[in-house]
């Protein structure tokens, strides 16, 4: 078989260059995609493609790609060939080795689905989306199944194969020279049933609804202010502000606020904040990461107390940490990087209302409408969806462009209230110089933070 080949080819390369590690990942990769705008088909594919990345460490890290078979085993020997010129100092966890055949479960396969099918959900979407105002929708569809054969030199053999779906919409309102837009999206390891289980008719009434209602709502107010975080926000705050901060690469650059800060309390004593990978059907789910380490639920905040980083098997011997399993890569062209999966804050005991009761005035902000972290420096921004004034434990009027800003640490320690609703339902693509998917989310959060407009 050509991968026995393989193997046995990037066996003798590694004696002939005198690579002690090394590890190679093969992907087949077949993906559709169906995208419309406004009534009109603007995308439709649906291709397949088999590459092969492949790594060497020889103190540093040497890495090559193709796509073409007959370029596969120059990739390997061009990775060793890098990894022996760059003569580094670092070291890596090797560990035990890995012999597996794993495949994420799905009731109804997306690939027994007529792209015909698909057309018609996506079409179907987008004539739910029209209405008075509304000059602008977009829906997209795309599923992806990725089957994957790990290898390295300690003897690993790892076969996985790893189904995603996404699906979502957005509508643009406007009146009056105003433009306010509202969107939603859906995705996991799943099969087609997670798009037979979406209530139409509630998502896109509420979209629509939702981006009439933001062309009336007031501007927010401006200052420090008790905020209720819904848990989407709560999701985006948690992954942006403080997942990234915990990345051990980042942490090992000097790039992150959290390094030097294992072990102590960097938040109220009622908070726990999990990366938790192996969570059924979540769209930043895996087996196993792109080292070939099984993934596994990590632990980063306990009870207040900062007690891992994410790590990859560099990061991971840099910081005598047990291995983690989060060295993603968007492809096996791309290199592995420490990234996140499913990044949420636990459960709390406390209710909505009793938040609510809680504060004088404030805000309740909701949704995910991105921003900026700066991880070395600790400080964020970020954008909600919609905003609502609180006033004597009551809900008020809708407020729009409304930001959240401050410093990560202050908010963790300024936590009041943490709900007991949590969720993890907001799927989406995280940067980091090349994208993976990932998916965050947790209960409402009561803390406080500087609220403003969004230019």
């Amino acid at each position: 078989m050509e991968v026995e080949r393989l193997m046995r080819s990037a066996e003798e390369l590694a004696r002939k260059h005198g690579v002690d590690y090394y590890e190679i990942r093969i992907s087949r990769v077949v993906m559709t995609e169906v995208s419309m705008s406004n009534g009109q088909l603007r995308g439709l594919s649906s291709n397949s493609e088999t590459g092969i990345g492949a790594r060497a460490f020889n103190g540093a890290w040497g890495f090559s790609s193709a796509n073409d078979f007959g370029r596969f085993e120059r990739a390997i020997e061009t990775a060793m060939k890098i990894a022996k010129l760059s003569q580094g100092d670092s070291k890596i966890y090797t560990g035990d080795p890995v012999v597996d055949d794993a495949e994420m479960p799905v009731k109804k396969p997306f690939s027994e689905i007529n792209i015909e099918d698909k057309v018609a959900l996506v079409k179907e979407a987008d004539s739910m989306l029209t209405g008075e105002k509304i000059v602008n929708r977009n829906v997209s569809y795309r599923d992806t199944i990725v089957e994957t054969f790990y290898f390295n030199s300690l003897g690993s053999e790892i076969r996985t194969v790893v189904p995603r779906i996404r699906f979502g919409f957005s509508v643009t309102a406007k009146e009056s020279g105003e433009m306010q837009q509202y969107w939603k999206s859906f995705g996991g390891t799943l099969g087609w049933e997670m798009v037979e289980g979406i209530d139409f008719s509630y998502w896109t009434s509420t979209v629509v609804e939702k981006a009439k209602e933001l062309l009336k709502a007031s501007s927010p107010p401006s200052g420090e202010f008790p905020v209720i975080a819904d848990p989407e926000l709560t999701g985006l705050f948690i992954h942006e502000a403080l997942g990234h901060a915990v990345e051990a690469d980042l942490v090992k650059n000097g790039d992150s606020i959290l390094a030097g800060k294992l072990g102590q309390r960097i938040a109220v004593d009622e908070l726990t904040v999990v990366d938790d990978p192996t969570l059924p059907g979540k769209f930043g789910s895996y087996i196993y990461d792109d080292e070939g380490i099984r993934a596994k639920r990590v632990e980063i905040i306990r009870d207040g107390v900062l007690v891992n980083y994410l790590n990859d098997r560099e990061t991971a011997q840099y910081f005598d940490l047990e291995p983690n399993g989060h060295g993603r890569a968007q492809s096996y062209a791309h290199q592995p990087l420490v990234r996140m999966g499913n990044t949420y804050v636990e459960a709390g005991d406390w209710s909505f209302e009793e938040m609510l009761e809680e504060v004088k005035y404030g805000l309740y902000m909701i949704g995910d409408k991105g921003g900026q972290v700066d991880t070395a420096n600790g400080t964020f921004t970020f954008g909600a969806k919609e905003g609502y004034i609180i006033e004597n434990g009551e809900l008020r009027e809708m407020v729009r462009d409304v930001a959240l800003s401050g410093k990560i640490l202050d908010v963790l320690r300024g936590i009041r209230a943490i709900g007991r609703d949590v969720r993890i339902e907001y799927p989406g693509y995280c940067g980091k110089g090349q994208t993976v998917p990932v998916d965050d989310g947790g209960p409402h959060i009561l803390t406080k933070a500087l609220v403003g407009g969004l230019r």
